[in-house]
């Protein structure tokens, strides 16, 4: 049963309360000033009917005014009985009202100023939305001002009234000066479009603005240039040429599309000719390929759009002759862009680099068929080309030059050019060279003769200052008489056009500055003998070596020895001796081997046997080991001729020692062959046992096939196991070494590049060392199938005539470390018992023991 209660206080007769509440109204009486005892007793009664609700809230709030808590939940609870009403309901002015009263005390709170504004709207009323903003503004300190300029901003935003949003936010950027681009962006939405060019400018040259969406400078700028460029009707207060050409000042590296902007101002502005006169501005000006492509691409575009835009119109309007007149006006205004589209394009290029060669070359043949142009583009290159700043070769454009006047027959002006291009001081002696040879060439073509050898001995005359070839601080006029390509061309005329001692005057001179070549001095030379002065052509030879070192002297002495054994043969053969000891004194082995084949010939020839064997001794320890075998093979051959047959033998053995196991057992093979022709057999086997150490079974195969062979037609049976077991021997010592059986194993294999794993196809997860035990056991049992079968009859064995004993001793000098495998032998060489030993037994002297033997 609820039991009702009217409190008996006088002053609130209107109180009404549950028998539940007893015990609340009880604490609040105790301590109607605490906030907590009202706060767990709305707590308590926020399931009771609104009005009851709200009666508490208004009699905690009448003891606690100044309550932050009771307002901020009284507030929201009031908001919340009206959520779902209609805005026309006088409960929100209820509502509405209670605010006004809270904002008596919580003036200073912001959270209570937004949740009214947001309220109020919720409601939509504008205007009273509007003061409320404005009130707390005004009410609330500067530092919390931020809080309540978004939801104001947003309020704005919402409502079609352009003029009270610029309004608020122009009070907005005074607080927040870096959030300009949000109001641009708001302009430019509500088509105010000066204003937002303003204030776009006014960013633009504001150096301390920082872009709150990461905007560079020059991305402002380019948005302001479309801006004013897109909407010259809208954007009346700024003047759009100064504005676009600061940002050209300013941009140097974005010039195209500042350009393009500019042109673009002028074309929606409907002044084509002016916007012509831009465009033909910025291809003269611009400094890069890529903005030259975008401002010609602009430009060709502009010009194709009103070629179409006239035709259009005459065809809408019906032709006319003044229309037919400017229409091909336009038409050939716009083949003369795209056809001096290549000169323009190189123009670019030249201000990038004024001194750049090859460009200026590339523009006078742009201008082929224009005497004019190319003379006058000829005449700005050498003025603007620094020849310490080209990039290529400035003499070129001096003598590109005085060819073109040479080809249209003016030598006059073409000697002129050539003459002022000897004055140039130019970086390189070699340009200036080049200018004077150019000099020669022309009077050589129209057979001036004589003034081209007074030319080429005019350039290479003695300055009155001298100067080293590579002093980079004197003139190169005075360093040009060192130019080998000067002297070399006078020297050719000399020879053509000169005397004999004229010609031998200019090679001595140049002998003389020591700026000669190999070439030159063999061409000297030659020139002497051609002329019978043999002994001059050889003083010629021993001065050019006296002036190079080996490898560069290698041609002069190598024509000089041919040249000398040929004028004398044997007549001076101790002087000829000398010239080669000479020439071998220090001569690198990548040489030695032709000056030692001539030595030796010429000893052949003229001189001795045993000095030519001599030479072709020393010819094989100083030549490249790489062409040791070709030498010792020479050797050989010429020893063979000489002395015979059995004079090789010593040869073929120094061989084996010094040249590489791949070629020595070559030599081993020759030599064994050769044994075997002069008939010693035991000789021959002998070096077959020898080379057997180099030769590994897996790999050399076709070495024991030929010992296998030999065995066959002049062994016996002995001599077959002896071979056998002398390959089980050597192929037990190759496999204890496993880098090396792993390396020969893939020669096998046919892979000299491959890996292990290639022994053994389709098994890569195999392990390396299990892959070369399966090798070497299959190269085992083929082993094993080679050995000759008793039962095979059909081989005939030929006795030697040495007996068992000797051929015995020989395999053991052969191979004194030889492994002894029982297994496959003779029954009877198993018999064999080594010879005893027998030891005897001698008493140890008393003397020895001393004092310790017993008594």
């Amino acid at each position: 049963m609820v039991v009702m209660a009217r409190l008996s206080r006088p002053e609130r007769p209107d109180l009404v309360f549950e028998e539940e509440d007893l015990p609340y109204e009880e604490e609040i009486m105790r301590n109607q000033f605490s906030v907590k005892c009202w706060l767990r007793y709305i707590e308590f009664k926020q399931g009771a009917p609104k009005p009851r609700l709200n009666q508490l809230y208004e009699r905690a709030l009448k003891l606690l005014p100044c309550s932050y808590k009771l307002w901020y939940r009284y507030l929201k609870a009031r908001r919340a009985q009206v959520k779902h009403r209609c805005v026309t309901d006088p409960a929100y002015e209820d509502v509405n009202n209670c605010h006004e009263r809270a904002f008596v005390f919580m003036h200073k709170m912001p959270r209570l100023w937004l949740d009214y504004c947001q309220f109020l709207m919720d409601q939509g009323r504008v205007t009273h939305t509007r003061r409320t903003f404005d009130r707390a503004l005004r009410a609330l300190p500067i530092t919390q001002h931020s809080r309540i300029w978004p939801l104001y901003l947003r309020f704005l935003r919402s409502h079609p009234l352009p003029e009270t949003a610029v309004r608020g936010y122009r009070r907005f950027l005074k607080l927040s000066p870096e959030s300009a681009e949000e109001y641009i962006e708001y302009l430019k939405s509500s088509d105010r479009l000066d204003e937002a060019a303003q204030r776009l400018a006014t960013v633009v040259n504001d150096e301390r603005f920082v872009s709150k969406a990461g905007k560079s400078n020059y991305q402002l700028w380019h948005e302001l240039c479309d801006l004013i460029s897109q909407n010259p009707d809208k954007v009346q207060s700024l003047n759009v040429d100064a504005i676009i050409r600061g940002g050209l000042t300013r941009f140097t590296d974005q010039l195209g599309k500042l350009w393009c902007s500019l042109a673009d101002y002028y074309i929606r502005s409907g002044h084509f000719e002016k916007a012509r006169d831009v465009y033909e501005e910025a291809i003269r000006t611009v400094m890069t390929v890529r903005d030259f492509t975008q401002v010609f691409d602009s430009y060709a575009q502009f010009e194709e759009s009103m070629i179409a835009a006239k035709m259009e119109t005459a065809s809408e309007l019906g032709r006319e002759e003044e229309d037919d007149v400017d229409l091909e006006l336009r038409l050939a205004r716009f083949e003369q862009l795209i056809s001096r589209r290549p000169l323009l394009l190189n123009s670019v290029l030249l201000r990038q680099n004024p001194h750049h060669v090859h460009e200026w070359h590339k523009r006078v043949a742009l201008h082929q068929g224009r005497p004019r142009e190319i003379i006058n583009t000829y005449t700005e290159a050498v003025q603007t080309v620094d020849p310490f700043k080209a990039t290529g070769k400035p003499h070129t454009l001096w003598v590109a030059f005085a060819k073109f006047y040479e080809d249209n027959g003016q030598l006059d002006d073409a000697r002129v050019i050539l003459e002022k291009a000897t004055k140039v001081n130019f970086k390189q002696v070699d340009d200036l060279a080049s200018v004077w040879c150019q000099c020669g060439e022309l009077e050589l073509r129209h057979e001036n003769y004589d003034e081209a050898l007074r030319l080429l001995r005019k350039a290479t005359a003695l300055p009155a200052r001298r100067a080293e070839y590579f002093d980079g601080s004197e003139p190169v006029q005075n360093r040009v008489y060192k130019s080998l390509k000067v002297w070399s061309m006078l020297a050719d005329l000399e020879e053509s056009l000169g005397t004999f001692q004229s010609t031998k005057a200019v090679y001595d001179r140049i002998l003389d500055l020591r700026i000669a070549t190999p070439q030159i001095v063999i061409n000297y030379a030659m020139f002497l003998e051609e002329h019978k002065y043999f002994e001059e052509s050889f003083k010629a030879y021993e001065r050019g070596i006296s002036l190079f070192k080996w490898p560069n002297v290698s041609d002069i002495w190598s024509t000089y020895l041919t040249k000398f054994i040929a004028r004398y043969g044997g007549r001076k053969l101790e002087r000829a001796r000398d010239l080669f000891e000479q020439a071998l004194d220090g001569c690198p082995p990548k040489y030695a081997k032709t000056l030692y084949l001539l030595y030796a010939q010429l000893e052949e020839e003229w001189g001795l046997a045993r000095h030519a064997m001599a030479v072709y001794e020393r010819a094989t320890r100083a030549v490249e080991p790489a062409q040791q075998y070709d030498m010792f093979n020479i050797y050989i051959k010429r020893a063979a001729e000489i002395y015979g047959v059995t004079h090789t033998r010593g040869i073929y053995q120094k061989a084996i020692e010094v040249l590489s196991d791949e070629h020595a057992r070559e030599m081993c093979l020759r030599f064994a062959d050769m044994e075997c022709k002069l008939g010693e057999i035991d000789r021959a086997r002998a070096i077959y046992s020898f080379c057997s150490q180099i030769c590994d079974p897996r790999t050399t195969g076709a070495f024991w096939q030929t010992w296998k062979d030999f065995e066959v037609r002049h062994g016996n049976e002995d001599t077959i196991k002896e071979m056998l077991r002398i390959r089980r021997s050597v192929q037990a010592t190759y496999n204890t070494q496993v880098n090396f059986m792993a390396s020969q194993m893939l020669k096998v294999s046919g892979s000299a590049t491959g890996t292990v794993s290639d022994l053994a196809p389709g098994q890569s997860g195999m392990d390396d060392m299990k892959l070369l035990e399966q090798r070497a056991e299959q190269l085992a049992a083929e082993a094993e199938r080679d050995q000759p079968s008793r039962a095979q009859s059909k081989i005939l064995f030929v006795r030697s005539d040495a007996s068992r004993e000797e051929l015995a001793e020989l395999a053991q000098q052969v191979n004194p470390e030889e492994i002894q495998l029982g297994e496959d032998e003779d029954e009877d060489e198993m018999d064999l018992e080594p010879n005893e030993v027998r030891l005897e037994q001698q008493s140890v002297p008393a003397a020895v023991f001393g004092s310790l033997k017993e008594d």
